[in-house]
């Protein structure tokens, strides 16, 4: 990794194609990018996979869409997540994208795909408390599966109404504070990846 370009992955955790988290992300990628980051906007549409099964991945092995989003977060030291929250959680398509790359190929160190990894996440929900409580399982997940989560996030309710006609959000404020997770993480990415380049364990 070029330590003064850090790599980030971004994407949403909903498949509709008019998501407000889909629209908060690319906000976000404004900042991480002005900040000097690579970032790789995707969608999860574009990597449909079955639902995650034990029997599955033992009988036909890792599904192959499955497989180029581990190799595509191999490839990126920082992932900016817009997640959705379904019934006061994270949705499905997020949770099963999360579990299908978490599988380890043959000979493979477990979790090796979220190692050294520093996260973003936020939230817009149509909702009072703009997906909170959502990123409170997700900060949870990706805490416990070795990826440094920032502390920083935000949440945007009454997302319905948060957004202008060219999907940049009427406040302001808001507008400023999302943008700056991307710079926050660009930093964020860039620190980390320069302290683990100077330590002698070369984690």
């Amino acid at each position: 990794m070029n330590h003064h370009n850090p790599k980030i992955l971004a994407f949403a955790g909903s498949l509709r194609k008019g998501s407000f988290n889909k629209k908060l992300v690319k906000i976000a990628v404004e900042g991480a990018r002005e900040a000097g980051a690579d970032v790789t906007l995707i969608d999860l549409a574009d990597f449909p996979m079955p639902i995650y099964d034990g029997d599955l991945e033992q009988e036909k092995g890792m599904p192959p869409n499955a497989l180029r989003l581990k190799n595509l977060m191999l490839e990126n030291n920082g992932l900016l997540i817009a997640s959705p929250e379904y019934n006061s959680s994270i949705s499905a398509v997020l949770k099963n994208a999360i579990d299908w790359v978490s599988r380890p190929q043959p000979n493979e160190e477990d979790l090796i795909v979220f190692k050294n990894k520093v996260a973003c996440i936020m939230s817009a929900s149509p909702g009072y408390f703009g997906g909170i409580r959502g990123l409170v399982h997700l900060r949870s997940i990706l805490g416990n599966i070795r990826v440094l989560v920032l502390p920083n996030q935000i949440f945007i309710p009454n997302a319905h109404k948060a957004f202008d006609e060219n999907d940049q959000l009427i406040d302001s404020k808001k507008q400023s504070q999302t943008k700056e997770q991307g710079t926050l993480l660009a930093q964020a990415v860039r620190k980390h990846s320069l302290e683990l380049s100077d330590s002698p364990l070369k984690l």
